[in-house]
């Protein structure tokens, strides 16, 4: 494994007007107007590290795209490598599936374990494409809130139980880290967890796909490490490097049956056998060749959210905000303003010109989201434009 060791700016600007972005080119469908400063979707506004552009280029070169497996080492193998490398984690080889996106590795499994009318047990609030995952499956969810920062997330692992306990709940649903709170399961939160389920006979499937950008002491833990029968992994390079219009994501299922039936769901049913080639590409060059980049995006977030806390603290100071323990997404909760998330979300819109999230789309209506994946003069305008429309309620 070479180690491409380049420094990256993250605080050089990029332009992505004009290349269908759907945080930039689409902003009109979110926040009614395109005259405003995006903090919405999770991807980040950071070139795409050097060694991927590169092995994209030497794809280019070959002037066929055809069917493409994944099922080799080349594929497998720096998925291995980056759960041992960065964490010592162990994940054999033979876990690994191709899926297009976690969400489709979401969706199958909840169908694979569950029937219409059963339930999806999940900590909200939750990243909103869960909730159409679920539902329109026709399953039910029973939520378990989950606190954010500033509340020390403290869930309550007995809420948890008694939700497993229904006849009815058959799945588990956890994001580690969690979307939008930003919440990184520590190991024996973890091993409670996986007792919980396995006392209540229910399947886990794990969204890591923020496993990447840790912020506070809490190392991230592979649900794999605590258990290796009723559990999934799903889990992709794309939001770490920036890569998610190139498709493509993986999911460890250390069981074999389930493993094939899996693969059954992905080669028979949906006919999705083929990998999108660039997306394998881009995933084999980060996981091989990007560590460097990976590092520095932890740290350029970590300072971006010091600045929106020390910016909270000394402007606004009902809005209650901790720094999470991963992710790029900063979970304010704005309830001491007296106002709803989508009030001041309009406000934020019309006086700031700043699009930042309201909390209502992933089911908490006291809190703003803002995806802070961005350069640090970004963030500045959009502080900026959160103090102006908290000026004008």
């Amino acid at each position: 494994m070479q180690q491409d060791m380049s420094p990256y700016d993250f605080d050089a600007l990029v332009d992505r007007r004009g290349s269908y972005s759907t945080q930039w080119d689409y902003r009109e469908d979110r926040f009614g107007t395109n005259d405003v400063v995006p903090f919405s979707i999770s991807d980040s506004d950071f070139e795409v590290p050097a060694p991927i552009i590169k092995a994209l280029q030497q794809r280019l070169a070959h002037p066929v795209f055809g069917y493409t497996r994944w099922n080799h080492n080349d594929f497998k193998q720096p998925i291995v490598q980056w759960f041992n490398r960065r964490g010592g984690a162990t994940i054999d080889q033979d876990w690994i599936v191709y899926s297009p996106s976690v969400i489709y590795s979401v969706a199958t499994l909840i169908r694979m374990f569950s029937r219409p009318g059963d339930a999806v047990v999940t900590f909200t609030p939750m990243y909103d494409g869960f909730y159409g995952a679920i539902q329109a499956n026709n399953r039910e969810i029973l939520p378990v809130y989950m606190p954010a920062a500033h509340d020390d997330y403290a869930f309550n692992l007995n809420e948890l139980r008694l939700a497993c306990e229904k006849p009815q709940a058959k799945l588990l649903l956890l994001t580690n880290p969690h979307n939008p709170t930003g919440k990184v399961f520590s190991r024996q939160e973890l091993t409670d967890i996986v007792e919980v389920a396995q006392q209540t006979n229910t399947f886990i499937i794990s969204d890591d796909i923020h496993r990447d950008i840790i912020l506070g002491e809490t190392p991230y833990t592979p649900i794999t490490e605590i258990a290796t029968t009723g559990v999934a992994l799903a889990c992709s390079s794309s939001k770490t490097f920036n890569t998610a219009g190139l498709i493509g994501s993986y999911v460890c299922i250390p069981e074999e049956s389930v493993r094939n039936e899996f693969l059954v769901e992905l080669k028979q049913r949906n006919a999705l056998s083929s990998a999108s080639i660039m997306g394998m590409y881009a995933q084999m060059a980060a996981y091989t060749r990007c560590d460097y980049y990976a590092d520095g995006l932890a740290e350029h977030t970590r300072l971006n959210m010091q600045l929106i806390k020390d910016f909270l603290d000394c402007n606004i100071k009902q809005i209650a905000f901790d720094i999470p323990q991963g992710t790029y997404l900063a979970w304010m909760n704005i309830s001491g303003l007296g106002v709803s998330s989508q009030q001041l979300q309009q406000a934020c819109v019309k006086y700031g010109r700043v699009g930042i999230m309201s909390g209502a789309t992933y089911g908490d209506d006291r809190f703003m989201r803002m995806c802070i994946a961005c350069p640090k003069s970004k963030v500045e305008l959009g502080l900026m434009g959160l103090l102006k429309g908290v000026q004008s309620l």
